[in-house]
């Protein structure tokens, strides 16, 4: 069975991504959840990831970690990971990539906090761009692979790359077009994703620098979080 290391359900959102296709697809997995410590983690997660980082899948005597690497390993192994018609596999993989590397004003202005309401002091124009990308590049895949989720009827590991998006959007009140805002809704209606939102809602660590970011960002108008 695999072994999947992750970190705080609330917080992190590379976590979420190889969570989410190991639950929606059914894939049998141990979770191990190592809470973030406030700038000491690294040594820590370095006992089960050599980059010190989550998430982490260990197979046996093979340790797979980065969250795209997990997928496309678990993709190799089984079916409906990635779509199998050839256009929608390649789109998805390209989109799924441009997720993991860029929208860093998206990354930057709202991290993840599935627990919290927040109302921004303002959309900044990188904000703004990175939400503007994101709109086109969901309504290209619902288009042209005719929806409901990005490469056709099936959730797949595209879909999982954007599921943290779908967290922020929910937590920060982003404004996207109504085609976007009801992918946004999809995904937040999958059972994986109403299963991460109850464990990280009952989740009692807090990491003050993660929280001291939030705060700065906007006016916190809810905790939903366990005290």
């Amino acid at each position: 069975m695999y072994t999947l290391y992750i970190g705080n359900k609330n917080y992190s959102s590379w976590s979420l991504r190889p969570w989410l296709v190991l639950t929606e697809l059914g894939l049998p997995f141990d979770e191990r959840l190592q809470p973030f410590d406030d700038g000491g983690s690294w040594q820590k997660f370095r006992a089960f990831s050599p980059t010190g980082l989550v998430p982490c899948l260990v197979d046996g005597e093979l340790t797979v970690w980065e969250s795209l690497a997990i997928v496309e390993y678990l993709a190799e192994r089984h079916a409906g990971v990635w779509q199998q018609d050839a256009a929608a596999r390649s789109w998805s993989r390209s989109a799924a990539a441009e997720m993991h590397a860029g929208f860093s004003a998206l990354r930057n202005n709202c991290p993840m906090t599935v627990g919290l309401r927040i109302r921004l002091h303002e959309i900044a124009p990188d904000l703004q761009h990175d939400l503007n990308r994101l709109a086109e590049l969901w309504q290209q895949g619902l288009d042209r692979f005719g929806g409901p989720f990005l490469a056709g009827v099936a959730f797949t590991a595209v879909d999982a790359f954007f599921a943290p998006v779908a967290f922020r959007v929910q937590t920060f009140n982003l404004p996207l077009p109504q085609s976007a805002a009801a992918y946004v809704s999809r995904l937040l209606d999958l059972d994986g994703m109403g299963k991460w939102t109850t464990d990280a809602l009952a989740e009692t660590w807090r990491e003050p620098s993660h929280e001291a970011e939030i705060a700065a960002l906007g006016e916190i108008v809810e905790d939903r979080r366990e005290r």
